[in-house]
């Protein structure tokens, strides 16, 4: 009796996978190097964000003007296609940091930072930002019982518009300025009140305007927060700051609605605010500076 043994045989199917991709890049002034880092792809299509593109898998490619820029690389394989997306910012003046630029015609959108920063704090106003309360993460929310004015927006264009949205109908203000103006108080607790803050109603400016001044000496006439009368003009020298048009303002509403720019960033910039705490004759003039760091909105 014999046995017979039958065998099949079959080719071992190879199975095809999707692509995956993802962005390397490398900055030198205005010239980017990319590369992508892709799996299962044969072909390679880039759209460098300025109206160039290449096919390359490597591409080199030379931005004419600075500014921010979104990258798209699609790569294709047999098994089908994959996206990666990535932002470069290149040879920023400070105008393209504040308002994106030409390239943003919807400007750029910033807030008050909730985490702040270590160098944030509620100051004296005087020639070296005399530090009397730091400001921790939150600060706002956690111990002045204020949490919404992490919601109001500021947006800066490039032609010099400026469009302020405050949430909530409030704003972050001074308590001195908002009753010598009668403002009417949104919210206002026992903490915020020790610090001389509330939040004050406030309709923001249609057709607003900004103006960013890059470098001058500020003078600012201030008032001794100890006694309320001492009054002295400190000039900041070298200093960067934001000015507005009518009413409006960026963070803190008060008497003193020029602000100096202490650091800026595609992403974070830290601004001192000028604040009224005192009732004397002088309750007009700033005894106190508001150091907080403001985020983009993404």
């Amino acid at each position: 009796m014999g046995l017979i043994l039958f065998f099949s045989s079959c080719e071992e199917e190879t199975i095809k996978k999707p692509p995956t991709a993802q962005i390397f890049l490398s900055i030198d002034d205005k010239q980017v190097a990319f590369t992508a880092l892709t799996t299962d792809a044969d072909s390679w299509n880039w759209d460098f964000g300025d109206g160039q593109t290449s096919n390359e898998k490597a591409p080199v490619h030379i931005y004419e003007n600075g500014g921010t820029y979104t990258i798209k690389l699609v790569a294709t394989g047999s098994a089908g296609s994959a996206e990666a997306t990535a932002e470069v910012s290149l040879a920023l003046s400070v105008m393209e940091m504040l308002t994106g630029g030409n390239s943003s015609p919807n400007g750029k959108t910033w807030r008050i930072s909730s985490g702040h920063s270590p160098v944030d704090a509620i100051a004296l106003a005087d020639q070296d930002f005399t530090t009397i309360q730091e400001v921790p993460a939150g600060a706002l929310a956690l111990f002045l019982g204020l949490g919404e004015e992490y919601e109001d927006t500021f947006t800066f264009k490039a032609d010099g518009s400026y469009i302020h949205d405050n949430i909530n109908g409030g704003s972050f203000a001074g308590l001195v300025f908002a009753l010598v103006n009668q403002l009417d108080i949104v919210n206002i607790t026992d903490a915020s009140q020790g610090f001389g803050f509330c939040s004050a109603a406030y309709t923001p400016e249609a057709g607003a305007s900004f103006t960013l001044t890059e470098n001058k000496d500020h003078t600012v006439s201030v008032v001794s927060q100890a006694d309320g009368s001492t009054t002295a003009d400190i000039t900041y020298k070298d200093v960067m700051t934001l000015s507005f048009s009518g009413t409006e303002f960026i963070g803190l509403m008060d008497f003193t609605r020029e602000v100096i720019v202490q650091e800026i960033t595609p992403d974070k910039m830290r601004l001192v605010m000028f604040m009224s705490a005192t009732q004397g004759a002088e309750l007009t003039k700033p005894s106190l500076a508001v150091i907080f760091t403001f985020e983009v909105v993404r």
